[in-house]
């Protein structure tokens, strides 16, 4: 009898330590799947169809104080992709100074701009950008300035946004700059149209 009773208690410990650890795995597993919402998963998992891919885009819109770039070539080229990543560098002529990054974090997807030398090393004002407010769709997100943001470009009085859109058919990516929520830049690029790195 002694004996049933000591199998029973070391089975039912045995019991109560693994159901903790696959509660544990569990919380764990939920977390993070609840990193982004299903919208927010469907936009990178779009971004990241086009993987290894370049396309030619122009300006659309530039607010008549800023300079303009109508006179640039455009080209974007969707060079890493990640389960938590999304790497578009954006190169304007011979200006490869910029990456859009959009990648997951702790507080959810994170859309940035790293700007970089010649020499690769990060430039004074860099990685700005901001976080998804929740609103989006699989096919368009919008990512006000977060506070590091705010204050790397002292950018208190214009509270800018980047919205970003692609069709829902994938004919074109979008991306526009919003000063307190009217546009003043915005380019747009073919997706129909891959085109060679060389080009």
């Amino acid at each position: 009898m002694k004996k049933i009773l000591i199998f029973a208690i070391i089975g039912l410990a045995v019991y109560s330590c693994g159901q903790r650890a696959n509660d544990d795995y569990v919380k764990e597993k939920d977390t993070e799947e609840k990193v982004l919402t299903f919208e927010e998963r469907g936009f990178l998992n779009n971004l990241a169809s086009l993987c290894d891919k370049s396309f030619e885009g122009q300006q659309i819109y530039m607010e008549e104080s800023r300079e303009s770039w109508e006179d640039k070539k455009f080209v974007m080229h969707v060079t890493i992709c990640e389960d938590d990543r999304v790497h578009i560098p954006f190169h304007l002529d011979d200006d490869h100074s910029r990456t859009w990054m959009f990648f997951i974090d702790d507080k959810g997807l994170r859309f940035r701009h790293d700007h970089r030398y010649e020499d690769g090393t990060p430039e004074e004002k860099t990685l700005y950008g901001g976080y998804a407010d929740g609103k989006g769709t699989q096919f368009r997100q919008q990512f006000p300035i977060d506070q590091y943001s705010i204050e790397l470009l002292d950018d208190h009085d214009k509270m800018r946004q980047w919205n970003i859109k692609l069709a829902e058919d994938m004919s074109t990516f979008s991306y526009k700059l919003l000063y307190y929520g009217e546009v003043v830049f915005q380019a747009d690029f073919d997706l129909t149209k891959p085109i060679n790195v060389t080009e």
